[in-house]
């Protein structure tokens, strides 16, 4: 029984963000239901209203997300009403199959991301009797909403949510694509196309996995610029240029890792991710594409000869109980820059205004502040 009306951005067919009341029920068994302080509005979201996410509508969006927990359903243990929390966008239940072998962000508990529905088959947000999802199952772009208890992780006090937000999704994402998925280690040659608000933290990954070089493709200045702060060695606004550097700082033997964070990936990016990555190299692929684009697609010989690999990464690779905590601390003690992503606050009004500078390159990443 609904119990509440809160005010979210969605999505009833491809375009602008509609703002609008939405009934909200009661959490259920293993949920929670989140005041949200602050959401992080990454470029997934805006994939949504591009019609590049195979989303079912309607659908609120968000999926970077911080606040507190203001009620909990029957049985729920790992918080309770009053803590303050970090909203992962891929749940992890800690005792399926892929978390008990520590691919937490594989949880099976994530499965229905592109429709929001809950695993009893219904839902939470509701309007004039029609179902809405919320995006990944948690709809940040809200007031309020219900989720799993499996997607909540405890965030400290000192940590502000705005910081917190981020760390749900864009920065373990780009932090763990270098150091895990890819596997950087020291002395390594990388080039990373993009550097907005997941690439910035794939530049901080690679740098303090020891990467010799981390170079970095960006057609925005701001974001390249951005990038020299956060450890990039050199950057370039095209993969032309990019590859010449690459060649001559390495003596010809290429880069080692080739990382794809831009706001969509293309089959010209991929294939000059490929070629720029010598013998053994991998090219990472964490960005998605344009939905009726095929990104990759090149001859099997560019693999073969040079034995290269080519493979995607969810979340990063990272596992959510473990990593937020562990980046968190990192943040706490000066060694990862989290604060410096955040290039301008936005109210929920604001959101398609929010988008707009994203598109158009005007910030690193935004966040929506919550009215209180």
């Amino acid at each position: 029984m609904a119990t509440l009306t809160t005010k979210a951005a969605v999505q009833h067919e491809y375009g602008p963000w509609e703002i609008t009341d939405l009934e909200l029920d009661d959490p259920k068994e293993h949920e929670v239901r989140v005041k949200f302080a602050a959401s992080g509005l990454c470029h997934s979201d805006h994939h949504i209203s591009a019609g590049d996410a195979p989303v079912r509508l309607p659908v609120v969006g968000g999926h970077e997300g911080a606040g507190t927990v203001e009620s909990v359903g029957e049985n729920v243990t790992r918080v309770k009403p009053g803590d303050r929390v970090v909203c992962s966008y891929i749940p992890a239940c800690g005792a399926c199959r892929p978390c008990s072998t520590a691919h937490q962000n594989m949880c099976v508990k994530g499965l229905n991301a592109g429709t929001g529905m809950f695993l009893d088959g219904t839902f939470r947000f509701h309007k004039d009797g029609k179902d809405y999802g919320g995006f990944c199952t948690l709809g940040t772009f809200s007031q309020y909403a219900v989720v799993s208890e499996w997607a909540v992780v405890p965030l400290p006090e000192d940590i502000p949510f705005e910081i917190g937000s981020l760390v749900g999704c864009g920065v373990p994402t780009g932090w763990g694509s270098a150091v895990y998925a890819a596997g950087v280690r020291a002395g390594d040659t990388v080039v990373i196309f993009g550097a907005g608000g997941v690439g910035s933290n794939t530049v901080q990954g690679a740098r303090y996995a020891g990467a010799k070089n981390v170079v970095v493709i960006d057609p925005v200045e701001l974001k390249r610029d951005n990038a020299k702060t956060l450890g990039a060695t050199a950057t370039f606004a095209d993969a032309k240029e990019a590859h010449e550097y690459v060649a001559a700082t390495t003596w010809g033997q290429l880069a080692d890792h080739a990382i794809m964070t831009p706001n969509a990936v293309t089959e010209e990016m991929v294939s000059a991710a490929v070629m720029m990555t010598g013998k053994g190299g991998k090219v990472t692929i964490t960005a998605v594409g344009h939905l009726k684009e095929k990104a990759v697609h090149f001859p099997a010989g560019f693999l073969i000869g040079y034995q290269r690999q080519i493979r995607g990464a969810l979340f990063g690779d990272c596992n959510p109980l473990y990593d937020i905590p562990k980046l968190l601390g990192l943040y706490r003690a000066g060694d990862l820059k989290l604060d410096e992503l955040i290039t301008r606050t936005y109210t929920l009004d604001q959101v398609n205004e929010a988008y707009r500078d994203l598109v158009e390159g005007r910030n690193i990443r935004g966040v929506i502040v919550h009215e209180q």
